[in-house]
């Protein structure tokens, strides 16, 4: 197999994909891009610089001049309000095309690599050898980020939490531009009722299929 191989792990927000994603990269010893820090640092630019999400022209000026080395540096960017500003300047046309060059070329990095986010195996990396769909229930999903924002000192209710969940469930799967959307030959994870554990050997497994059918 001459091109890289490439892992896309897709889902909605608080899935597990993340963690997942993240692992299975250092399993396989490869490098690992979670592309929702891209659209994440781009909100909250849009954010710091007194704009406003819903404007576009705004949102694709900080895509395009965004420095993506700040994205395992900055802790802005794991907050729920970056999570919503994420979602809300994802959906604009412009913000996805000028990030786009920049996640393809991760993804063709020689080896291969590991990427997760809404889009990857649909648009991003369309050829990609292994491709999971990791999702859970709303629920499930909302208490999992309650737990995580609740303990990080934030102040949020769980039915807040589930109606911010599925507020940007609805965002993400109907907007316009590359809708988060199970690619046709992605495998299907659902995390509901697994511990990171079960859901990391579960995917493992899923890869290691894909591995299989290239002879790796």
């Amino acid at each position: 197999m001459t091109s890289p191989f490439v892992i896309a792990v897709d889902g909605p927000a608080a899935s597990g994909k993340g963690t997942i994603a993240s692992r299975l990269a250092a399993h396989y010893g490869l490098p690992f891009l979670d592309t929702g820090l891209l659209y994440r640092a781009v909100g909250l630019d849009v954010l710091t610089g007194g704009g406003d999400l819903s404007d576009a022209r705004a949102a694709e000026r900080a895509a395009r001049a965004l420095d993506a080395a700040r994205l395992s540096e900055d802790p802005a960017l794991t907050t729920g309000e970056a999570g919503e500003a994420a979602s809300r300047v994802a959906g604009h046309p412009g913000v996805r095309a000028a990030l786009l060059d920049l996640q393809q070329a991760f993804a063709r990095q020689a080896g291969g690599a590991v990427l997760d986010g809404r889009d990857i195996g649909t648009v991003i990396a369309p050829d990609a050898a292994a491709k999971l769909f990791v999702t859970a229930t709303p629920e499930t999903r909302a208490h999992r980020r309650w737990l995580q924002l609740s303990g990080r000192g934030d102040a949020i209710t769980f039915d807040d939490m589930l109606a911010d969940i599925q507020r940007r469930d609805e965002r993400d799967a109907g907007r316009g531009s590359a809708p988060m959307v199970q690619a046709d030959d992605a495998v299907l994870l659902d995390t509901t009722d697994m511990d990171i554990e079960s859901a990391f050997d579960a995917a493992r497994r899923i890869v290691e299929a894909a591995r299989a059918r290239y002879g790796l």
